[in-house]
C-alpha cells in the first residue's frame, strides 16, 4: 500500500496533503549530504590547500589591498553566507593583515529593492556589520562605470566599488536557473552589481527573437549557446574578480561543501556539484505533481516561489495537474510583479514585455507560459482576488483545495523541496 499522507512545508508551518487513490506515487528529492563538521577548518582548506585553479587566497592578496566582497541579497539568505562572511573577514584582517577600513561588502541587488539595516546585518552577521562597511548596490546610480561592451552589443556598467584596482571576492551559491542555466558566479556581476540598462539588455535574451514565447536556448542547466549566460560571462570577464567562494548546501539548508579559487573555474565546479546534488533523473513525466518550495524563505513571495514551480513543471505532462504550495507572505515580491496581470488579461503580455522588459515581467511571463497546458491548484496566503486573471485555481485553505483535487488512478510525483530539486528526463 502506498504511503499517501505528506506533511509538507508551507511558510513557517506544515500542510498535510493526502494523495490517496494515486495509481503510482514517487517522492522526488535530493540525496541528503552531511553538513561540514568544522566550517572554519573547511573554509581555510577551501581558500588555501584546496584552492581551485589559482594560488591560495593569502598569496593573491597583500595587506595594502582594497577589497570588495560581493554577496547576495535577502532573497538568497538561504545560502547561509552569514556564516562565511565572519570567517572571510577574520582571514582577510587576521591572516593577510588587511585593515578593516579597506574591506567593503557590496550587496548584489541587481534590480531588487535596497536592504534595510536589519537585513544587511542578517546577511553578513552582526559582528561583520560592526567591523566593515556594508553597502547596497544601486543599479540606477549615476556613478556606475562602463567597463566595456559584450559581443552582443551590451554596454556593461558596474558599481565603482569593483573597479579602480580593488580586489574583488565573490561569495555565491549555485542552483539551477531558468534563464542563465545556473545561478551564482558571473550572475553576481551581471545582474548583481550592474546598471539597470545592462541588466535589461541581457535579460531580454530570455525571449524568442521572433515568436511570442521564451527563447528555446535558455533553461535549467542550459549553458551551451545560451545568450543570457554568454552575455553574463563576458561581463564578468571584464571585471575579472580576483577570487570566488561558492557555497553548496544540503537538503536541510546546511553548508556541506565550499568550492573556492579561480572565479570561473571554482564556479564551474560548483555547477557540476549542483547538477549532481540537485538534479533528479526521471524516466517519464507524471499526471500530477504535489509541490512545496520547502517553506520560508523559499516561499517568501511568488517571485521566489516560481523557481519551485518551474522545477516541478519539468516532471508533469503537458495536460497534467500541479498542486502548488507557496505561502508568499510578501505577495508577489514587488508591486510590479502583479502589474503584469493587466496585459495578460488584455492578451498582449508578450508584446508588453518586449516594449518594457523587466526581470519581474519575464518571471511572470514564464510562470503563465508554464501553466498554459496544465491545471494548477495553488495554496497560498495571497488573497485570490489579487491573482484574478492568472490561469490557476487559488485557495487560502488546504481543505478547500483538496476538495477540488483528485489523485485517483493518476501517476503522482511529490516534491517536498522543489526549490532545490530539478527533475531531468532520462535519455535512453
Amino acid at each position: 500500500m502506498l504511503l499517501s499522507k505528506f506533511d509538507l512545508s508551507y511558510g513557517q508551518g506544515k500542510v498535510q496533503i493526502d494523495t490517496a487513490g494515486a495509481k503510482t506515487l514517487e517522492v522526488l528529492n535530493v540525496t541528503q549530504r552531511p553538513a561540514l563538521e568544522n566550517l572554519a577548518l573547511a573554509f581555510n582548506h577551501a581558500v588555501e590547500s584546496e584552492s581551485i585553479g589559482t594560488p591560495p587566497l593569502n598569496q593573491k592578496l597583500s595587506s595594502g589591498d582594497q577589497v570588495t566582497v560581493i554577496i547576495s541579497d535577502i532573497t538568497r539568505s538561504w545560502m547561509r553566507q552569514n556564516l562565511i562572511c565572519p570567517l572571510l573577514v577574520d582571514y582577510l584582517s587576521g591572516t593577510i593583515g588587511i585593515p578593516l577600513e579597506n574591506i567593503t561588502f557590496l550587496v548584489a541587488l541587481g534590480t531588487h529593492r535596497f536592504q534595510t539595516e536589519k537585513e544587511l546585518r542578517s546577511l553578513v552577521s552582526d559582528q561583520v556589520f560592526e567591523k566593515v562597511s556594508v553597502v547596497n548596490h544601486d543599479c540606477k546610480s549615476p556613478s556606475l562605470v562602463n567597463v566595456g561592451r559584450t559581443s552582443q552589443g551590451n554596454d556593461v556598467f558596474v558599481n565603482p566599488l569593483i573597479t579602480g584596482g580593488r580586489k574583488v571576492i565573490v561569495i555565491s551559491a549555485t542552483s539551477h536557473h531558468i534563464m542563465s542555466g545556473y545561478s551564482g558566479g558571473r550572475k553576481s556581476i551581471l545582474p548583481g552589481v550592474s546598471g539597470i540598462d545592462t541588466i535589461l539588455r541581457n535579460h531580454i535574451n530570455s525571449l524568442d527573437p521572433e515568436l511570442p514565447k521564451s527563447n528555446p536556448q535558455i533553461g535549467m542547466g542550459e549553458m551551451g549557446n545560451n545568450p543570457v549566460h554568454d552575455d553574463m560571462s563576458e561581463a564578468a570577464d571584464m571585471v575579472s574578480p580576483h577570487f570566488g567562494i561558492n557555497i553548496a548546501l544540503n537538503a536541510s539548508g546546511e553548508i556541506c561543501r565550499l568550492m573556492a579559487g579561480d572565479f570561473k573555474l571554482a564556479w564551474e565546479e560548483s555547477c557540476k556539484d549542483c547538477q549532481e546534488s540537485m538534479g533528479v533523473e526521471i524516466t517519464e513525466r507524471a499526471d500530477m505533481a504535489v509541490v512545496s518550495c520547502g517553506g520560508f524563505p523559499k516561499d517568501m513571495n511568488l517571485y521566489q516561489s516560481c523557481k519551485s514551480f518551474f522545477n516541478a513543471v519539468r516532471a508533469v505532462k503537458d495536460d497534467g495537474e500541479i498542486v502548488f504550495l507557496a505561502a508568499c507572505p510578501e505577495g508577489g515580491g514587488t508591486a510590479e510583479f502583479f502589474d503584469w496581470i493587466k496585459p495578460l488579461r488584455e492578451g498582449r503580455l508578450d508584446a508588453a514585455l518586449r516594449e518594457n522588459f523587466s526581470i519581474d515581467g519575464y518571471i511572470f511571463f514564464a510562470f503563465c507560459e508554464a501553466m498554459a497546458k496544465r491545471r494548477v491548484h495553488f495554496l497560498t496566503d495571497i488573497p485570490p482576488q489579487e491573482l484574478d486573471g492568472i490561469p490557476l485555481d487559488a485557495y487560502n485553505d488546504a481543505k478547500a483545495l483538496l476538495e477540488n483535487v483528485s489523485f485517483k488512478e493518476k501517476s503522482v510525483y511529490v516534491l517536498p523541496y522543489a526549490g532545490n530539486t530539478v527533475p531531468f528526463l532520462k535519455n535512453f
